[in-house]
């Protein structure tokens, strides 16, 4: 996968998912109360008076339970890490551009870290990225690299592969390969209905900089 696939169907899962929840909850019993378990939500959705249901598909009610900038980051985090060091600050050590931040290891750490966060301060920000993360390692099918997914339990040493033409084996995918173009085309199809939302809602600037959508 690449930036286009990971950064949008990762928001459009994530959004897909909280309408999923929404529903859940709106339709239980005495649904325009807030759940027994309220204290352990979002601080945004325990102060929300309307049902659950309300809007639990729009992005707007999305950015109430979570910063989706980080969840963006999140999407992309495992590549950012890992490329510029095993494709090329190590590329002699590593050969490879999914080591350490495309392990199940460093997802955990990464949610561990997250839910400690948001258990003392009520933060999302970390499980954001958390979520993003798994995304990312899910998108890339990393079960189909255990060697890479379970480091270091089956080894210390990562597979190494060849990058002689890796820029150019990308732009050949992008042309050819179903599992590369269909998942670019999605995901850019979510991110140009995003971006159009935020226009329409005069929400670019506050979403760059605060992460807000307006309503």
């Amino acid at each position: 996968m690449l930036v286009l696939a990971h950064t949008g169907i990762t928001l459009g899962a994530t959004l897909l998912l909280k309408g999923t929840l929404g529903g859940y909850y709106s339709h239980s019993p005495g649904h325009n109360k807030l759940p027994r378990n309220a204290k352990n939500l979002p601080a945004p959705l325990v102060a929300s008076n309307t049902p659950f249901l309300k809007g639990r598909f729009s992005f707007h009610s999305l950015a109430n339970y979570l910063d989706i900038r980080l969840l963006l980051l999140g999407s992309l985090l495992p590549d950012i890490i890992d490329k510029p060091v095993g494709q090329f600050i190590f590329r002699d050590i590593f050969s490879n551009g999914r080591i350490f931040s495309h392990t199940l290891l460093f997802l955990v750490l990464l949610s561990i870290a997250g839910y400690i966060i948001y258990r003392s301060r009520q933060k999302t920000g970390l499980l954001a990225i958390a979520f993003g993360t798994f995304m990312h390692l899910l998108l890339d099918r990393m079960w189909l690299e255990p060697k890479t997914l379970f480091w270091p339990a089956l080894g210390l040493s990562f597979p190494q592969i060849s990058l002689s033409n890796w820029t150019q084996n990308i732009f050949q995918g992008l042309l050819n390969i179903p599992e590369i173009f269909i998942p670019e085309i999605i995901g850019l199809a979510i991110l140009v209905i995003f971006t159009i939302m935020l226009i329409r809602r005069k929400s670019i600037l506050p979403f760059i900089i605060k992460g807000q959508i307006e309503q």
